[in-house]
């Protein structure tokens, strides 16, 4: 009656522990997926435009305080202390603006980081299911992220199940057959 006792606590713990290294894995590489999205390139594209615009509107605008500056030097002889403090104080202003508007911009939660969400999040999303389907229909417990901070020292391409998500978002290759 015992050994049967200790045979099914075995047992049990046998299954158990065959269960949890029975589980499915596989993995993508959303860096190749992202870049076989085409709305992701219209959308990189968009971000880099913008982007550069606000650049180039900062780097204006401090020309324009280094102007500032360089008047205010060749007039300083002429200026009361008064004129000269006043100026000043004026330049000193506009540096603040454009350092609050470089950080309205470029800051944490800022104006890009805002239009980078709006507009790559949605293709985000779009793979996330698809890698959802492709996990469920392969019954995969977990799926990694091959380009993403989890380091991987080797990989075996029976578990790469990035064609299956482009084969999922209709952006597979024809002359690949997967089965």
């Amino acid at each position: 009656m015992i050994w049967r006792k200790v045979c099914l606590v075995i047992a049990t713990i046998g299954l158990s522990a065959l269960g949890a290294f029975s589980q499915k894995f596989g993995y993508v590489d959303t860096e190749y997926i992202l870049s076989r999205v085409p709305e992701y390139k219209v959308a990189q594209s968009e971000i880099e435009a913008l982007s550069l615009k606000w650049q180039e509107e900062i780097q204006q605008k401090y020309k324009e305080i280094e102007a500032e500056y360089n008047t205010l030097q060749a007039e300083e002889v002429l200026l009361t202390k008064e004129m000269k403090d006043e100026r000043l104080a004026a330049i000193r202003k506009m540096e603040e603006d454009v350092k609050e508007y470089h950080k309205k911009v470029f800051g944490f939660e800022g104006l890009f980081f805002l239009k980078k969400k709006e507009l790559i999040n949605p293709i985000q999303d779009k793979i996330f299911a698809a890698v959802e389907k492709v996990a469920k229909k392969n019954r995969l417990q977990i799926v990694f992220d091959k380009s993403g901070e989890l380091v991987m020292i080797y990989t075996d391409p029976v578990h790469d199940y990035t064609d299956f998500v482009l084969e999922e978002l209709g952006l597979g290759d024809e002359n690949d057959t997967i089965k």
